[in-house]
């Protein structure tokens, strides 16, 4: 079944080379660029950059001796490039691979939509120990093809790309705007790795902006920073009056986002590289152990997930949402493997403590209950877990969908009455 996009580009076929931004410019005018008639050699000046094709290109770099919060850049390098082989465990199984281009967009509006315009990609990349940005800033409405055209020469090399929520706002804007000026849109044939859903397993917290993630875990504090609200008005004033300075401190906004985005990469790459064994806390160890899990590498996901449980410093029996969701998945990762037996003491373990959230606790008595009467042959036991499975589901459902573990019960009195009726029959013969 053909997607939205395909859909899409059946309609709108690819253009001849005649410029298709009357629109967009009569939409949004020029009057104040063409009025202060700011010369090629101003904003090459202001931004620090070159013009190519009407599109301004400004690239930096970074020395492997500079810092960037707690680490070097050059020690960033290395590990990414060490751990590069697990990169695709955070692409959804696609074969990612170096080199990385990380990519960051500054937009007109902060919502996306179809009025919204991209006026700045930034891409960055590791070149040996160095890291090397390159910022396509659009000057003017007229050459938006021409700045998408470059992009996709710089981003089309990769061989993934990086973003921090791209997935969500960041490819779905760029593709809006190729399919708009009919260009083939490269993002679809790249493997995308996108740090925030990761980042939100492994550094779970109230607040997992770029910016927060920055201060926590890479150790860098900006300095006079452009708040993201401000960067769609300093745009509107550099095209009302032709005045660039505005800019410099979206684009260095802009490269630290680049920056920061890559650091943050090479952590995530190297905690999967390391193993739990080299995780931080139980959150990173359990995350590890679901990264494992979707990519079906079950011994490593068992390992993470026990290392999670052990690394909790709750009390025992006390409650600890981390661990219990760590002994939950361990259960499931333990039976999947048919380790019975371990998958019965994380279930006991789940029931001790106390809070135990009710679904759990349903899922916990009820496994025991199975492992019992299927495994162990204990009937008694499994007959005490199948009562708690049965209140805790009329706590949970009102006394609805009670019928399995009625159905259970019923089963397992008879079973119970037969091997009642058979020890008698052994006592009267003796």
């Amino acid at each position: 079944m053909s997607s939205l996009s395909d859909r899409i580009r059946g309609i709108v076929k690819p253009s001849p080379d005649a410029s298709l931004a009357q629109p967009f410019r009569a939409a949004m005018p020029e009057a104040g660029l063409k009025a202060r008639a700011t010369s090629t050699n101003d904003l090459e000046q202001t931004l620090g950059g070159t013009s190519r094709d009407g599109c301004l290109v400004v690239e930096r770099q970074w020395k492997p001796t500079a810092r960037h919060g707690r680490e070097a850049v050059g020690a960033l390098a290395e590990k990414l490039v060490a751990a590069s082989d697990d990169a695709t465990l955070f692409a959804g199984g696609a074969p990612a691979r170096p080199p990385f281009v990380f990519f960051d967009l500054e937009t007109t509006g902060l919502n996306g939509g179809a009025g919204t315009l991209v006026f700045l990609v930034g891409c960055g990349w590791f070149d040996e120990d160095r890291f090397v940005t390159r910022q396509f800033v659009l000057t003017r409405y007229a050459h938006e093809r021409t700045l998408l055209q470059l992009v996709a020469g710089e981003i089309g090399r990769a061989g993934a790309i990086v973003s921090f929520n791209g997935k969500s706002f960041d490819a779905p804007l760029l593709e809006t705007r190729y399919l708009f000026h009919r260009l083939p849109w490269f993002g679809g044939a790249l493997p995308h790795v996108d740090v925030l859903h990761p980042a939100r397993q492994f550094w779970k917290h109230d607040d997992c902006s770029l910016a927060a993630l920055e201060q926590r875990l890479i150790g860098h504090r900006r300095a006079r920073d452009v708040a993201g609200f401000e960067v769609p008005a300093r745009y509107f004033q550099f095209v009302r009056s032709g005045d660039a300075q505005p800019l410099c401190a979206v684009l260095e906004h802009n490269r630290l986002d680049l920056l920061s985005l890559a650091a943050l990469t090479a952590r995530l790459l190297h905690a999967a590289r390391s193993g739990p064994d080299a995780a931080a806390d139980a959150r990173e160890a359990l995350a590890l152990g679901h990264l494992y899990a979707r990519a079906g590498l079950d011994d490593r996901a068992r390992d993470a997930y026990a290392r999670s449980v052990s690394m909790s410093r709750a009390p025992n029996g006390a409650f600890d949402a981390v661990k219990i969701e760590g002994l939950r998945a361990l259960a499931v990762a333990c039976r999947r493997g048919r380790r019975f037996e371990e998958a019965a003491r994380c279930w006991q373990a789940l029931l001790a403590i106390r809070g135990c959230p009710p679904a759990v606790a349903r899922e916990a008595a009820e496994a025991l209950a199975i492992h019992h009467e299927h495994r162990i042959r204990d009937l008694m036991t499994a007959r005490s877990f199948a009562l708690e499975t049965l209140q805790v589901t009329e706590e949970l459902t009102a006394g609805k969908r009670t019928d399995a573990v009625l159905y259970r019960l019923a089963r397992l009195d008879r079973k119970l009455e037969r091997q009642r009726g058979t020890a008698v029959a052994r006592s009267l013969e003796f």
